[in-house]
């Protein structure tokens, strides 16, 4: 009895002359690989050929119109010229022997014509393509049946080849593992696996192909959601916290005694919800998002004074040094007496708040250093410092990331490891995520969302000023003079630094390692500002990667340093203090600067992307972005909320070159017609689709796909896929819930499995 054929089988088997060139070309080897080489798009028995270009490979139906033969002057034999017709455009084919070819194309019959397209004295043309006339022969199933499947081209082989060895392949399999269980099936009236195969490969009818479709969709979304089910129902199972309750009149007591501010009923229910996980044995993992400045420092804080009020630390992670210096003023300013516990003048009941940063003296590191390792500081701030090994806490009972897109699951694992128990975890970000990513990306996490801002958060004006306006470009400074003048303050962001390493190209601070340095050396922040110049096509891409691809990179991109000297012999800002804050600069210049801004000493701050999160300066009311459509949706939305922090409306400028055209100038204007991050970041997902949004670095190359596993999202839409996805999630609860380890399923968890290792550390990026 011949061997049974399965999705390891060698497709030589099976096809044995095309075998050869579907794995060369292809990578296609077995018939899982086959079953997988999805078509690009369907032909129906019409075809448009109005959408043609020079070089492309085309794959197309028409109907003859016209043949002709005539002989040639420099060989021996006659040449053939038919023009094909879809009805609205026409194409020529030529044919320099017409032997076999006069015929077969006569006028009037319809074929499936494939080949490369050329141009010849002002009309399209293609030089002796390939066809397969719509009746009998090889591909005449694939034909005459349906709508036609067209494949990504296989070199030495025609598409209807292609399609004839799957549709072989097909006959050869009596059935498939099927991933999504029979009763879901069933309830949901979805086909089978091999139903599904047939549906996309030698389809009868487009509902087929829809039908078909469809349940691969729910397929990729189950087996994700499955995934992410078992993941949270591990961690539930084994691993086991230290409940966490805040004692009565203590820290987080006087803390909310002191606040002069109202709770706003947003950070009231999410503080609720971290209270009561905190005091459970389960760890907690939730997710934080909201607005640009919708309160989000506060509820961690409030989280940690629970935290240290129950006996154990917090630790703050935080992506720059700028930042977790920002962090480690504004919290032991609210804190007040509250952060000197043991000094004079503390308070009795108060803990102290250490800073841990790379690019900190050796006396005042050891110093933190003891603090953290007693349990002197119940709050620890710092950046990656933080994770270096000898770094050791008392008992660390909290971890908060803030940003957490900035930070890969090995930093995390890293903090968590530093516990004695399993800590509880809370990550935030202030780039609002589309409900389907948070399903999908972040579903092992519970999820909290503040849409709601704090009082006395004023509104944002957002305008576009191209460059080559000269008189816009003037009023926008004489503006900046005015706010200035008037007392308020203005951020000018710039995606470069333009120093010397600018000029070398210098070395990407992802592959520098954030080690101790020395006083004087740039520190955390040099790492991160790399980061945020040199990100992927669209420069100063940041960590949504927006748009990338879009356009070549500009001649010369505005500098930090350039644009502050021509700032200071810019008339309209005669007299105006103006700084330079870049992530390159010695750690003691870096604060001196920021401290100089803070207090209103400075009235211009010209920087990189290293304030983009997290800096607080209420009386900062303008800001100018250079090169502004170098920048993606959701970093412009991070930079626009540095400003109208206080009771005066901000204003936000987006300078941007002629040359930004097309999808760039689409992201500005969407910039500049909401302040709604939620809303932009669903236009975001909309006009890049998931891959970039997604992936970590998000290039804008599709890498969704690739982080998480073979087969995941190609049908998959976060876009259009809400309802099912969120179908997906209960069905697959509800199987986790009745069977964890899917003993009554063994396709789906061999499914689950598959992707579980390649998965793993993109998903714990959350």
């Amino acid at each position: 009895m011949a061997d049974v054929v399965t999705l390891s089988t060698k497709l030589s088997r099976i096809v044995s002359t095309a075998a050869p060139k579907l794995a060369r070309h292809r990578g296609i080897e077995v018939v899982a690989d086959l079953l997988e080489f999805w078509p690009r798009r369907y032909l129906e028995h019409s075809a448009d050929l109005g959408t043609l270009h020079v070089g492309m490979y085309v794959v197309a139906v028409a109907t003859v119109k016209t043949a002709t033969t005539r002989s040639m002057k420099n060989r021996r034999g006659e040449m053939l010229t038919v023009t094909i017709t879809d009805g609205a455009h026409e194409v020529d084919l030529v044919f320099f022997k017409s032997w076999g070819h006069r015929d077969a194309l006569v006028p009037g019959t319809t074929a499936l014509f494939a080949g490369t397209v050329g141009m010849y004295r002002g009309r399209w043309q293609l030089a002796h393509p390939a066809y397969q006339l719509m009746h009998g022969g090889l591909g005449e199933a694939a034909t005459d049946r349906g709508p036609i499947p067209v494949y990504l081209q296989v070199k030495g082989m025609q598409n209807w080849a292609v399609a004839e060895c799957v549709r072989l392949t097909l006959d050869q399999l009596d059935d498939l593992p099927d991933p999504v269980p029979s009763a879901l099936r069933g309830r949901h009236g979805l086909p089978g696996r091999l139903e599904a195969m047939r549906g996309i490969h030698v389809p009868t009818e487009m509902a087929q192909v829809q039908r078909a479709r469809y349940r691969m969709r729910y397929e990729e979304a189950l087996v994700l959601q499955t995934l992410l089910a078992q993941r949270r129902a591990w961690l539930a199972r084994e691993h086991t916290a230290v409940a966490r309750t805040p004692s009565a009149g203590g820290l987080l007591d006087a803390f909310d005694a002191r606040l002069p501010f109202e709770l706003t009923a947003g950070q009231r229910d999410v503080g609720a919800t971290l209270a009561r996980e905190m005091a459970g044995d389960t760890p907690m993992n939730r997710l934080l998002q909201g607005e640009v400045g919708s309160g989000k420092t506060v509820i961690a804080l409030r989280a940690m004074l629970a935290a240290v009020d129950a006996g154990g630390q917090a630790a703050l992670l935080a992506p720059t040094e700028v930042l977790a210096a920002q962090h480690f003023r504004s919290i032991t300013a609210m804190l007040g007496e509250l952060a000197e516990g043991g000094m004079l003048g503390g308070s009795d009941i108060g803990t102290r708040v250490a800073l841990l940063t790379g690019s900190q003296s050796a006396a005042t590191r050891k110093r933190s250093l003891l603090e953290v390792a007693s349990g002197d500081a119940g709050i620890v701030i710092g950046t990656h410092a933080l994770i270096q090994e000898h770094v050791q806490f008392f008992d660390l009972a909290l971890v908060v990331v803030d940003e957490q897109h900035r930070f890969g699951v090995e930093q995390r694992d890293a903090l968590r490891d530093k516990a004695r128990q399993p800590p509880h975890v809370l990550v935030m970000t202030a780039t609002p995520i589309p409900r389907t990513v948070t399903m999908t990306v972040f579903g092992d996490m519970e999820t909290s969302t503040l849409t709601e801002l704090p009082r006395g958060r004023a509104p944002i004006t957002t305008h576009v000023v191209p460059t080559d306006n000269p008189r816009w470009v003037e009023r926008t400074w004489h503006r900046v003079a005015e706010e200035v003048r008037s007392g308020r303050q203005a951020y000018v962001v710039c995606p470069r630094i333009g120093d010397a390493e600018d000029a070398r190209g210098g070395v990407s601070d992802e592959e520098v390692a954030d080690v101790p340095r020395p006083a004087g050396n740039a520190g955390d922040d040099a790492m991160d500002e790399r980061v945020d110049e040199t990100r992927d096509e669209d420069g100063a891409l940041g960590r949504e990667g927006e748009g990338a691809g879009e356009q070549a990179l500009p001649r010369t991109w505005a500098s930090a340093l350039a644009v502050a000297e021509q700032l200071r012999s810019d008339p309209a800002l005669h007299g105006i203090s103006i700084d330079v804050l870049h992530g390159r600069m010695p750690a003691e210049e870096k604060d001196a600067a920021m401290a100089r801004f803070t207090r209103g000493e400075t009235g211009v701050l010209v920087s990189t992307t290293v304030i983009e999160v997290g800096v607080d300066v209420a009386n900062a009311t303008v800001m100018v972005v250079m090169d502004a459509d170098r920048f993606g949706v959701s970093q412009l939305h991070q930079l626009r909320g540095r400003v109208g922090r206080g009771g005066h409306p901000g204003l936000c400028l987006l300078m941007t070159g002629a040359d930004a055209e097309g999808g760039a100038r689409e992201r500005l204007d969407a910039v500049a017609s909401t302040t709604d991050g939620f809303a932009l970041a669903q236009l975001d997902l909309e006009l890049r689709g998931t891959g970039d949004l997604l992936s970590g670095r998000q290039s804008g190359s599709g890498q969704l796909t690739k982080s998480m596993g073979r087969g995941s999202f190609r049908f998959l839409s976060l876009l259009r896929d809400e309802e099912l996805i969120l179908q997906a999630r209960e069905d697959a609860a509800t199987l986790v819930a009745a069977d964890p380890d899917l003993e009554a399923h063994p396709e789906l968890a061999a499914a689950v499995a598959e992707r579980r290792d390649e998965q793993a550390a993109f998903l714990e990026r959350g």
